[in-house]
């Protein structure tokens, strides 16, 4: 709108003209808002707020008279409120930029002033207690023109040729060089022992990943040897089996042959052995006989007669015995005891057919001779 007039956030508008300000000012200040002004009957204009910026680098005696080349950099401004405002709005309204360069003045002597009651090593080792006692000095001063300091830094403090700071620094420049030394080799010790360990472990690890892969390797090689053995172990365990059953059918083959040869060949020949022991018995029982007949004057005739039938019954004994199913218990004792038997069944037989022929003959026919006492099988059993 025309005649309306708005400052910039940083910028406080001054109007001029009619009405006086604070204290009498020639204008009045407007900050934050706008202002109808009237044309030709009003001027207005504007002062920066925004910070601004100066530098200082001046030669200072400290108090060994050691001259120092200190700079420094100033940060102020405006201050906000209509006082400073009017203080700075009269001074520096028309030439805005000479508030940097009447700044660094007011610190450049305030800064001769405080290095001049200090040593080269207080300002060196205690900057920031110099940048407080130039602010605490310069503050009254600035804000008589309007200004307010927000920081005050010292860049940097320079002795020249002189070397003072330098040679104030040796001793401290060889602690820390020492100290340096003593810790680059700490660390390079530390970087070994690291190493080492980190060498060591690795050792181990392959140590321990040897072990287990050669227990593997064994575990394997046992199961592969174990797969390998178990088709070769089953065969020898199949003809073991194979073998002992074969060598079991061959005992009991040669016990079952055993068996057939004793009843084919011993018992037989044992039979007939015994038989011809019998006859032999027989024929010298015989002799026995014909001897006693031949000595008895009574009986020739008869005796002759049953001595010449003895042997033709003891014959047909035995002949029985030969067709008869013997069982002998006791191997050749039995059959020996078999054979004393028939001998002594046919002694049995001739001595009742002599006490027949001693007696009375009886009326009616003659009673047959007396037979063997046989089983019902057919058998002769031992008595």
């Amino acid at each position: 709108m025309f005649g309306y007039r708005v400052p910039a956030p940083d910028e406080a508008m001054l109007i001029s003209g009619g009405r006086r300000g604070l204290k009498g000012a020639p204008f009045r200040v407007v900050t934050g808002h706008g202002k109808f002004v009237l044309p030709i009957f009003r001027k207005t204009r504007f002062l920066t707020l925004a910070m601004r910026e100066a530098e200082v680098t001046e030669s200072c005696v400290t108090r060994q008279g050691i001259v120092l080349t200190v700079r420094a950099v100033i940060a102020f401004k405006v201050g906000n409120d209509t006082e400073s405002i009017v203080n700075a709005g009269q001074r520096f309204l028309s030439e805005q930029e000479q508030m940097s360069v009447l700044t660094g003045r007011i610190f450049s002597g305030h800064l001769r002033s405080i290095i001049g009651s200090m040593t080269v090593e207080e300002i060196v080792t205690e900057r920031q207690k110099l940048a407080t006692e130039v602010l605490e000095t310069s503050k009254a001063e600035m804000s008589k023109i309007g200004l307010i300091v927000d920081s005050l830094q010292i860049q940097s403090i320079d002795d020249g040729d002189t070397g003072y700071i330098e040679a104030m620094s040796a001793p401290h420049k060889a602690a820390i060089q020492r100290q340096a030394k003593i810790a680059e080799a700490q660390a390079t010790q530390a970087s070994v022992e690291a190493q080492q360990e980190a060498a060591r472990n690795q050792a181990e690890y392959e140590r321990q990943t040897a072990i287990v892969e050669a227990e593997y390797k064994a575990e394997v090689d046992r199961v592969q040897a174990q797969s390998a053995q178990a088709g070769p172990l089953a065969d020898a365990h199949a003809q073991q089996e194979v073998l002992a059953a074969q060598t079991e059918l061959a005992e009991r083959a040669a016990q079952l042959r055993q068996q057939e040869l004793v009843a084919e060949v011993v018992k037989p020949a044992e039979a007939d052995a015994q038989r011809i022991k019998t006859l032999a018995l027989a024929e010298a029982e015989r002799m026995k006989i014909q001897a006693e007949a031949a000595a008895s004057h009574d009986r020739v005739a008869l005796d002759q007669l049953l001595i010449d039938q003895l042997p033709q019954i003891v014959k047909e004994a035995a002949s029985g015995l030969s067709q008869a199913n013997v069982n002998v218990l006791n191997g050749a004792d039995g059959l020996g005891e078999v054979a004393a038997g028939l001998v002594s069944q046919g002694l049995t037989i001739l001595d009742t057919v002599k006490q027949n022929l001693g007696t009375p003959a009886a009326t009616g026919p003659a009673s047959p001779a007396p037979r063997a006492p046989h089983d019902d099988d057919g058998t002769v059993p031992i008595r």
